[in-house]
């Protein structure tokens, strides 16, 4: 029987990865001692807290505990440190471009205002992607719980930074929360911006608020669409337009979205050719990063080999990555099947790019 290779090794693009959410739980405990903050014993006691958030109540808690561990990032520094470990964590998970998801609303107040905080997280960006080889670029996204107003500031200032690494521009927390159409004139001007859209939608709610994500704001990708699986006409419109989800597994299990790994539906998606892009989305409280989430379609979906690396090859084709970062990805997933190792991990070549160049 043929030995299963090595998922750290599989190069892949991570597009689905929100800011706090990707610090390491060991840092957390060290800035919360640094701050003296508090953490409740779902941040310390070193599990995963127990999750359940397709209730008001359990959302909730969810929210709760990303705004403590956020409160913990309090200067530049510890940006600084946040998006170097993030980097390390994907570089040692065999992603070879990240595109980081940030609403910059959230540490503004802490880092001098809203301009300066997002100036912040793009050098930090910029120093992480240069010290570790990986791509990295960021998606501004807007929250669906505050006025819509505030996404159309968040817009023109995503577009704003274009050309200092901002590629996206997303919408995030409960899509029961809110119309979509109601943000689609930030969308609107992200996308005349030249910034690719990728909104939330299909996660808590059904495959409505993926067909709003489509249909509202003309969606290149999906944050999650998981639920998309439970309407085939959804399915074939996903497919046949090549709109790829950001697909989070150990997430959905956590989230109560479905109650086993094996519930999670990646081989409907696979199978009705939409394309998907498998993210860890807050690895901080879910407690696994981007390899695991392979390894759980392996495990548990009967993934093989071949099907791994088509997966790989789907979140590089959804990303935002240059086309020479793609060709180089690209062929190590080629060499991945075949057995060529002789690279080792991360071993392509990474373009070098100032902040100045566009992509």
């Amino acid at each position: 029987m043929e030995r299963s290779r090595d998922l750290r090794l599989l190069p892949k693009a991570h597009l689905h990865l929100h800011f706090t959410g990707s610090m390491r739980p060991s840092t957390l405990l060290e800035l919360a001692d640094k701050y003296g903050v508090h953490l409740p014993e779902a941040l310390s006691g070193g599990e995963p807290p127990k999750l359940r958030a397709t209730d008001e109540r359990g959302w909730f808690r969810f929210q709760r505990l990303y705004d403590i561990a956020r409160s913990c990032l309090r200067s530049e520094e510890d940006i600084r440190r946040l998006v170097r470990e993030a980097a390390e964590e994907d570089v040692r998970d065999g992603s070879g471009w990240l595109e980081i998801q940030v609403d910059p609303t959230s540490y503004a107040p802490r880092l001098g205002g809203l301009i300066p905080a997002l100036e912040i997280i793009l050098d930090a960006v910029e120093d992480a992607s240069r010290e570790t080889g990986l791509g990295i670029r960021v998606l501004v996204a807007a929250n669906r719980m505050k006025h819509p107003l505030d996404a159309r500031t968040l817009a023109r200032l995503a577009v704003r930074y274009a050309d200092r690494g901002v590629v996206g521009f997303g919408l995030s927390n409960d899509e029961r929360r809110g119309l979509a159409r109601d943000f689609d004139r930030a969308f609107e001007i992200a996308r005349e911006g030249g910034l690719l859209a990728a909104p939330h939608g299909g996660e808590l709610s059904g495959p409505s608020s993926v067909r709003d994500c489509l249909d509202d704001l003309h969606a290149a990708r999906v944050g999650h669409g998981v639920r998309a699986a439970e309407d085939p006409r959804l399915l074939r419109k996903l497919a046949e337009r090549g709109v790829t989800c950001e697909v989070c597994p150990s997430s959905n299990v956590a989230l109560g979205v479905y109650d086993k790994p094996s519930d999670v539906p990646l081989r409907t998606l696979f199978d009705a050719g939409v394309p998907m892009a498998l993210g860890a989305d807050d690895p901080l409280l879910f407690g696994s990063r981007l390899a695991a989430q392979y390894e759980l379609a392996r495990e548990h979906h009967g993934f093989t080999d071949a099907e791994l690396a088509e997966l790989a090859r789907q979140s590089v084709r959804g990303s935002a990555a240059p086309e020479a970062v793609r060709r180089e990805l690209l062929s190590g997933i080629d060499d991945w099947v075949v057995g060529n190792r002789s690279a080792g991990r991360n071993g392509w070549a990474q373009p070098t790019r100032s902040r100045t160049t566009t992509d």
